[in-house]
């Protein structure tokens, strides 16, 4: 694998690192459970590796295939689009930008390698929060924060988008069936967490 001249790998130490929701991320049933059924599940995804790839104009493919390589993810060029697997996930923010995220600590040195010339990396990792929402209500609780259509035939998994709530910026990603990552600015996760469980109340939730 060939070394990017100009990134400095620094990849979040999960053993030594604190999270942002610590004295307030409390597992357990909360809210209003259905037959003991909570709506949905609320969870942080901490320590993850988070990247913001941009491509120079005309190296979009390059940077692609360099999430191919890496982390064995077909990504198509349309806004939103993404995918997720086993290695992580990505999607498209912008023209020419991607949002990648997984659980390997070396992933911005590997994608940094394989990206070269074609665009650029920062890494976001130290930056981030990323809180998980699933479960059969999570797009009637989403759709409380933002006014999105979270319906299936316009949110296929993989897809994200770049939105906010209020002054929050979010990043969303769907993971998974009834999952959706939301990545926040680690100053806003704690003020976020607090909305988003109270938002949750209604339909009840558990905290894993």
């Amino acid at each position: 694998m060939a070394e990017h001249p100009s990134f400095v790998a620094d990849p979040v130490l999960r053993d030594r690192a604190e999270s942002p929701l610590t004295g307030h991320y409390q597992p357990g049933d909360f809210g209003t459970l259905a037959d003991n059924d909570p709506g949905v599940t609320l969870s942080e995804r901490f320590g993850l590796t988070i990247v913001e790839l941009a491509a120079w104009r005309g190296d979009e493919e390059k940077i692609r295939s360099a999430v191919a390589s890496v982390m064995n993810l077909k990504l198509e060029g349309a806004p939103g689009s993404g995918a997720a697997g086993e290695n992580g996930s990505a999607f498209n923010t912008a023209p020419g930008r991607w949002l990648v995220s997984g659980e390997k600590a070396e992933l911005a040195a590997e994608l940094a390698g394989q990206t070269g010339t074609a665009g650029t990396l920062t890494d976001l990792s130290h930056g981030r929060t990323v809180i998980r929402i699933d479960g059969p209500r999570s797009r009637w609780v989403l759709s409380k924060l933002f006014a999105i259509d979270f319906s299936e035939r316009v949110w296929p998994v993989g897809h994200g988008v770049s939105t906010s709530h209020h002054d929050i910026h979010a990043a969303i990603q769907r993971s998974g069936a009834d999952a959706f990552d939301i990545i926040v600015f680690r100053s806003f996760a704690r003020s976020f967490w607090h909305v988003l469980c109270r938002s949750s109340e209604e339909t009840g939730y558990r905290v894993t």
